[in-house]
């Protein structure tokens, strides 16, 4: 029985060996980590170009959503002094202006 393992163990040992396999394996875990376009890097490039694609998508949005503010805003002028009002707190001459802050 002992010897039938000793003798297993030297097939596979043997099969290790073989330089095609060992260069084959050297190769691809070049490949897989060590090189410029590794597995690794693609991976991380794969997950920012996902983050940079969903900021994208925010300010669009964003951006869609200013636009539309813009256009109501000049096309009404009450809403054009409304704005004024609320955002920078200007007034006429003969107005106080009252901040109430809710805490």
């Amino acid at each position: 029985m002992l010897k039938d393992q000793k003798y297993q163990l030297r097939q596979v040992f043997r099969k290790f060996t073989n330089k095609y396999l060992f260069v084959g394996i050297l190769f691809l875990v070049w490949i897989a980590f060590f090189d410029k376009n590794s597995f690794v890097e693609k991976m991380q490039l794969r997950h920012k170009i996902n983050t940079l694609t969903e900021q994208k998508e925010y300010y669009q949005k964003t951006i869609e959503d200013d636009n539309r503010k813009i256009q109501e805003l000049l096309s009404n002028r009450d809403n054009l002094e409304k704005f004024a009002r609320e955002q920078y707190l200007m007034k006429n001459s003969n107005e106080d202006i009252y901040i109430i802050v809710d805490e």
